[in-house]
């Protein structure tokens, strides 16, 4: 039971499970303009949920939001299901399966046999696309995977129902619906408007200036925490940037492939200079993300580096209400 299906690797695994199943279904849609249509991006710290015993802080949408607009706004219909039971989840799988529909998966990190240690961790949101059986075994295509591989029932089961946040329950999603031409410009437009909305939202823990209380925090984390938990959650912050599937810089090189691609379905030059902006802010980002590595990993030389790195998140976040103010107007007829 094996389903004639490409894959084709990806920066994140959202973004690459929802293009992959369009190609699949005939629409060649790339990643970041699912991210784009989708406004996966965004930031936001939410002190209240610990991720690997660290706050959380998050450079894109909740899981599961970007395939629900993207789909929403280009006018595809998805189903998405959640399981109690495990043997439900598992027949509904096979029954898709079996009617030559590959799938959408919502699974845990941890226990992902084929990632390398170093990325194992206790994270639920990750995403994958089951499109057949060999031999009782499922077929997998990770997209943030160069290669296609396989689960035994009992490791797929086990990622399907991880504990913790964003516990997966058995989460299954596939497109339904397709109209005759789909409504791209549209979509872009929508996108953009939202994500200009959250990322200059007047909310202290939400966008920019989710940012700068990020940044303050920063400053105080050695003399609160204590050095140790200081640098874990430094280290946690350039995870969630760097090493999770992001494409570097917290998603804004996708963010500018996004504007760059658009700026010729829209015709419209302004995004094209802006998607050239977004990546000299992404590599602000990825300089944070060196500069903050080197103190966790105490290679800093520098005496004051927390307040070093906090500086820098304040730069980026003067540079991105700047950038989305403009966006804002750029997309504006």
């Amino acid at each position: 039971m094996e389903i004639k299906f490409d894959h084709h690797q990806s920066a994140h695994c959202e973004n690459g499970v929802v293009s992959n199943l369009m190609k699949h279904n005939g629409y060649n849609i790339s990643e970041p303009m699912v991210f784009g249509i989708g406004s996966g991006l965004l930031y936001c710290y939410i002190p209240f949920l610990m991720v690997n015993h660290a706050p959380a802080i998050t450079y894109r949408a909740m899981p599961g939001f970007i395939f629900k607009r993207f789909a929403k706004r280009v006018g595809i219909k998805i189903k998405r299901e959640k399981f109690k039971d495990r043997a439900k989840a598992k027949a509904r799988l096979d029954e898709n399966l079996k009617n030559n529909n590959p799938v959408g998966l919502q699974v845990g990190v941890y226990n992902l046999d084929y990632f390398p240690d170093e990325y194992r961790f206790h994270f639920n949101a990750h995403n994958l696309v089951v499109y057949g059986k060999k031999n009782d075994n499922y077929l997998i295509s990770d997209p943030v995977m160069e290669n296609v591989t396989t689960l035994t029932p009992q490791q797929l089961e086990k990622v399907r129902f991880a504990k913790g946040a964003f516990a997966p329950k058995g989460h299954i999603y596939f497109p339904t619906d397709f109209p005759k031409k789909l409504n791209l410009e549209k979509g872009i437009i929508k996108g953009i408007q939202q994500t200009c909305r959250e990322m200059l939202a007047p909310v202290p823990v939400v966008g920019v200036k989710g940012i700068r209380t990020v940044a303050k925090l920063i400053r105080k984390w050695p003399k609160k925490k204590g050095t140790k938990v200081a640098n874990h959650y430094l280290g946690q912050i350039v995870r969630m940037q760097e090493e999770i599937g992001t494409g570097g810089g917290g998603f804004r090189y996708i963010f500018a492939a996004f504007l760059q691609e658009s700026s010729k379905i829209l015709n419209n030059e302004k995004l094209a200079d802006l998607a050239k902006e977004m990546t000299q802010i992404g590599d602000l980002w990825r300089d944070f993300a060196v500069d903050a590595s080197r103190i966790y990993k105490n290679r800093g030389t520098k005496t004051d580096g927390y307040n070093d790195v906090a500086s820098q998140l304040e730069t980026i976040a003067d540079k991105e209400e700047v950038f989305f103010k403009t966006l804002k107007k750029a997309i504006k007829k």
